[in-house]
């Protein structure tokens, strides 16, 4: 039985209007919807394993991605505390936090320039 790979991006399903992926491309490496959607889910859910169960990937992956980030950025972005009998937890880190904030209003300013040539594209698309 092939595994579901609903989640990949070239298998999605079309959107039902155009929409705008951003991936920003840095020097030390790259950040994208993904990492954002982690980090966002972290600061909701109050840990890393709760947040990669949300997102349905497993804590090795959530982890992994919350690494890759750190050495990003050059800072933590998530302060995670360990678990044990009662638990760990995580949060984000003012770096974290200025890091989706800074990333969302990126990507709220390029769909508001992309927005007029998004519908004519998705116009000229439907015939």
């Amino acid at each position: 039985m092939a595994a579901d790979d609903s989640t990949h991006p070239a298998r999605r399903a079309a959107p039902a209007r155009a929409a705008l992926s951003l991936r920003i491309d840095l020097p030390q490496g790259r950040i994208g919807p993904g990492k954002i959607a982690l980090l966002e889910a972290i600061g909701r859910e109050g840990s890393i394993s709760a947040a990669g169960r949300a997102l349905g990937m497993s804590y090795k992956r959530a982890w992994d991605l919350v690494d890759a980030t750190n050495r990003l950025v050059g800072t933590p972005v998530v302060a995670a505390s360990p678990g044990g009998h009662r638990g760990g937890g995580a949060a984000l880190t003012e770096a974290g936090s200025a890091l989706v904030a800074d990333y969302r209003a990126i990507e709220a300013l390029a769909r508001e320039a992309a927005e007029p040539r998004l519908a004519r594209l998705l116009r000229r698309s439907a015939g």
